[in-house]
């Protein structure tokens, strides 16, 4: 390997205190191995725990290690945008700082990525998650392919790693909704995806619960694709077609004389029905119309309040 080589690794942190000196040891000695010059970008996502003051002392002693202090908590995907904007190296490896993603795996990524491509994705391996959260994330990938209109596979995350000029792509792009896969995804390069394995959580809990991950399929969907609108749309044209056929099939019946009072209920479970359909149509326009007027407000992504 050669030392003139820089990489830069991107850790979002939150709540990971117990893992950031065996984090930043393993990293430190997976660099030393790959012969590069090492860059450790930790992001604090302003963590309710002690990381920022692990993360100030850990720069104290490796200068290799820089920190970047949110000024509140913005959430993974701007926190990896943080570190991309602030990153230096020629190639960018990006991992979640809970030693789930193995570090000793960036040797693999890296030697696959000087085989000629620009993203090297980790495909995680048997997954050391419980049973409900692998299920959840299966439902959770098929769903938001479906509405967004990409192909999401659940075993790669934000794990991988990319070349600068992937990164510079990435930090350009305009849109105030950060979705690290997505972008990735929308830039483009020569890409694939190997196999790396996965540890289980040594301490604490995600910080995804089912609402977070519900939040953010919303802002994935509404950001990178119209297939909503489409779906209502359609759905219009649907209820047209089938409220044409009922009236067709009242107004035989009427001239056939079977119909001597016409009906309260059908009358009023149509009207019912009906509105049901329209305030769902407005609700899908009105989130998005909510999402133009976020950008443009045109608000930073992130505010980092202090560098080290």
């Amino acid at each position: 390997m050669n030392q003139d080589i820089k990489i830069s690794v991107v850790l979002p942190v939150y709540r990971n205190e117990a893992m950031l000196e065996e984090l930043c040891q393993r990293l430190l000695e997976v660099m030393k191995q790959l012969n590069a010059q090492p860059e450790l970008i930790f992001v604090n996502d302003a963590s309710p725990d002690n990381s920022w003051e692990i993360i100030k002392s850990l720069a104290a002693k490796h200068p290799e290690v820089r920190g970047l202090n949110l000024s509140k908590n913005f959430g993974q995907h701007y926190a990896i945008s943080a570190g991309l904007a602030h990153s230096n190296g020629d190639w960018v490896v990006v991992m979640d700082a809970d030693l789930q993603d193995v570090p000793e795996e960036i040797t693999k990524l890296y030697k696959e990525a000087l085989r000629g491509y620009d993203i090297v994705l980790a495909q995680r391996q048997k997954r050391k998650d419980s049973w409900l959260k692998k299920r959840f994330s299966l439902w959770f990938y098929k769903l938001l392919s479906y509405l967004s209109g990409a192909k999401y596979d659940g075993s790669v995350a934000n794990y991988g790693i990319y070349n600068r000029k992937v990164v510079a792509a990435i930090v350009d792009l305009p849109e105030k909704n950060r979705y690290f896969p997505s972008m990735v995804k929308w830039v483009g390069f020569h890409s694939t995806s190997i196999a790396v394995n996965h540890a289980s959580r040594e301490s604490g809990s995600s910080a995804y619960n089912w609402k977070k991950r519900t939040n953010l399929a919303l802002d994935i969907i509404l950001s990178y694709s119209d297939k909503p609108l489409r779906l209502a749309i359609k759905l219009g044209v649907l209820m047209v077609i089938l409220s044409s056929a009922f009236a067709i099939w009242i107004l035989i019946r009427w001239i056939k004389g079977d119909i001597v009072v016409e009906g309260y209920t059908s009358l009023l479970l149509s009207i019912w029905f009906l509105s049901g359909i329209l305030i769902l149509v407005l609700g899908v326009s009105g989130l998005y119309i909510g999402k133009i007027f976020e950008n443009v407000k045109d608000r930073p992504t992130y505010i980092v309040k202090e560098e080290i």
